[in-house]
């Protein structure tokens, strides 16, 4: 099989860690237009209300290492200290991180046409998926690349553009349903910043995923958990899960097995296994939804002590 014709479109170079490896094995080959940072795309900016709005070019490291990110959103600053290794956190952005090119080995193959570069099928789903999606929702069987996504989704962050005020996490990446486009920014549309919301009164929240080997891999599963227990009660929960489905997930049969309900053993064991609700593994895949119950279920154990 081989890539199918095609026009290269022109793509944005920031830090460049994902492109300059996409333009080395021929994946990316048209022009660049390099990005250069303005206030309104670095640093952070705190409301008087506590949000939060973060510049595109922020560097994953930067938010790793703050301690006011880690106080008000702890979900996010974990998930951004657990991606890719120190050397690539203290180059990559933000905005980068969401923007990234699909990590399957199809697309990352030249030579290979896939969906993604004007193929008209998916090679993996009949190939070699055994890293791709549980949940199975469009054509396109890979997972989502970005962690920090499914963290900015467990927190109702807005994306912000040039183009367009702003966008959910749900709007920028869609249902899973085009297996054509990694997002839905339009062409030559750049993210130029995030906002968060406010932490909530005595929440916190917790990162982790499982993955093949202890450092510098992508995520096989990744949950963000946020929660605030109070008198031994679940009052608020939020749980948001990727490397499973090609966009970021929120468990909504788990939040609602938790909403209200007592921080108990067995509520958590039946949250857990509700994460699957919904799913609809591979082949090679199933064993994900094993990984997904039991790192549910040891976030949820946490925050309800």
């Amino acid at each position: 099989m081989t890539q199918a014709a095609m026009t290269y479109p022109a793509e944005f170079r920031a830090a460049g860690t994902d492109l300059s490896e996409r333009r080395r094995s021929g994946v990316s080959r048209g022009p660049l237009i390099d990005l250069a940072a303005s206030p309104d795309t670095t640093g952070m900016d705190w409301g008087t209300d506590g949000s939060l709005r973060i510049g595109a070019f922020t560097t994953i490291a930067a938010i790793a290492a703050d301690t006011r990110i880690a106080q008000a959103y702890p979900g996010l600053a974990a998930s951004a200290l657990g991606l890719a290794t120190p050397q690539i956190r203290h180059l990559a952005t933000l905005g980068g991180n969401l923007a990234q090119r699909s990590r399957c080995w199809y697309f990352r193959n030249p030579h290979i046409a896939c969906l993604k570069k004007g193929g008209n099928e998916c090679p993996a789903r009949a190939g070699n998926h055994l890293y791709g999606v549980a949940f199975d929702l469009g054509p396109c069987v890979a997972p989502h690349p970005s962690t920090l996504a499914t963290a900015l989704l467990a927190y109702d962050a807005t994306i912000l553009t040039d183009q367009r005020g702003g966008l959910s996490i749900a709007e920028l990446f869609g249902d899973g349903s085009d297996g054509t486009a990694d997002n839905a920014l339009r062409p030559g549309e750049l993210i130029r910043g995030v906002e968060l919301p406010a932490a909530l009164t005595g929440e916190r929240a917790l990162y982790k995923r499982a993955i093949s080997r202890t450092h510098a891999e992508w995520p096989l599963v990744e949950i963000c958990a946020r929660a605030v227990v109070r008198d031994g009660t679940f009052q608020f929960i939020r749980l948001t899960a990727g490397g499973i489905a090609p966009v970021p997930l929120r468990l909504a049969a788990s939040e609602a097995a938790l909403q209200g309900k007592p921080a108990n053993a067995a509520t958590i064991a039946e949250a857990a296994r509700q994460a699957t609700s919904g799913s609809k593994p591979l082949p090679m895949t199933g064993y994900k939804l094993d990984l997904l119950v039991g790192v549910v279920r040891d976030l949820l154990e946490q925050l309800g002590k």
